[in-house]
């Protein structure tokens, strides 16, 4: 008797009906930078109230803006968008306002716990001192109800003494919400031991490292960055290369050998220029080869994406199944640097979402 193969139709029914359902998951949000995600009638209203130039006269042109110029090419490029919004978000009102409307953001897209971060020591060379910038990130946080904490980073291209200035600002909020500590910017040329000082000052504090590493640099740099102290790293996507023919598989070991979780971010990653597209983004690879990892926004304004419009696309682009999906989000409630009564809340509630919708969590 032949086997029966589906029709083509059937097929396609299936993936969507896959599709809506991995929008519905309990999300955990761990990489996203509060500069790179605010609403855009926000910074639209923040850009005129400061006369500051923009490159739209009202909010849906300026929406338009950004989904034009998400397809950056290069991590420098897609980088240049922020000097708009940290410029615009530079007083202690707009801080607060912005990291409210961040987790409120996150809250609606169904995200169960969420990490933000960014790098306060920006906002200085426009009047407000890190204190103070960290001190009203953190009330914005706390307005909303959903459980979230900050991660601060300091930039990569900025000398050393400024990335212990960072991590002693880190350490000085480190149970009042700060919950980590993170390099972010440029990334080649810029490698993680560079600021061997600052990571460790706060590995020997205690506080959670998750450095950006892998993305616009080699495999090797996702190794050097957990050999100083990492225990997530952010994209870390340059990892299956060594996975690729003629790859270093003893690096690829080591790294799995660590269990490091990723915080991947597929849509991020081909505007960068990582990847061309989705379809060809390693995530699936990495998963399979049993890679810690979950998924993420990383810049929900300057990638026009949400975390459920992340998982869609990861099922209909990525080969990759709500069971899948929802072993992804238990594996980055288990990495996050929040408490851990957050942690476990966030996995009931995705185990509870698991039962009530069939899916059993992919086995790891």
């Amino acid at each position: 008797m032949p086997n029966h193969v589906p029709p083509p139709h059937a097929a396609a029914d299936a993936q969507d009906a896959a599709a809506a359902q991995s929008r519905s998951l309990p999300k955990v949000l761990l990489h996203e930078h509060l500069d790179g995600g605010l609403r855009v009638p926000t910074l639209h209203a923040l850009l005129r109230a400061k006369g500051l130039p923009s490159p739209a006269d009202d909010a849906q042109s300026l929406a338009r803006w950004f989904d034009a110029h998400a397809h950056a090419g290069s991590l420098e490029q897609y980088l240049a968008g922020f000097a708009l919004t940290v410029s615009a978000m530079a007083s202690p009102a707009a801080l607060e306002q912005v990291a409210f409307e961040a987790a409120e953001d996150a809250l609606a897209d169904g995200c169960v716990l969420a990490e933000f971060r960014i790098a306060p020591l920006l906002f200085e060379p426009f009047g407000v001192a890190p204190e103070a910038a960290v001190e009203a990130l953190l009330a914005g946080l706390r307005r909303s109800r959903l459980a979230s904490g900050m991660i601060v980073c300091a930039m990569r291209e900025q000398p050393p003494a400024s990335s212990v200035r960072a991590a002693r600002l880190a350490l000085r909020f480190a149970g009042q919400g700060v919950i980590g500590f993170d390099l972010a910017g440029p990334e080649f040329g810029f490698p993680p031991s560079r600021h061997a000082e600052a990571l460790k000052l706060v590995r020997d504090a205690g506080l959670g490292i998750t450095l950006h590493a892998g993305e616009a640099d080699a495999a090797q740099r996702v190794l050097e960055a957990a050999e100083l102290g990492a225990t997530r790293i952010g994209h870390g996507v340059r990892l299956a290369d060594a996975l690729a023919p003629g790859g270093d598989r003893a690096l690829f070991d080591r790294v799995l050998q660590r269990g490091v979780h990723l915080e991947v971010c597929p849509t991020s990653n081909v505007h960068t220029g990582a990847y061309p597209s989705l379809a060809t983004h390693p995530i699936g690879t990495l998963w399979r080869a049993g890679v810690g990892l979950s998924f993420h926004t990383d810049n929900r304004l300057m990638s026009a994406t949400t975390m459920a419009t992340e998982a869609e696309a990861l099922v209909r682009e990525c080969g990759l199944t709500p069971a899948d999906l929802a072993a992804m989000s238990l594996a980055a409630a288990q990495a996050s640097f929040l408490p851990a009564a957050d942690r476990e809340q966030a996995r009931d509630a995705v185990l509870a979402w698991a039962a009530a919708e069939g899916v059993a969590p992919a086995a790891r």
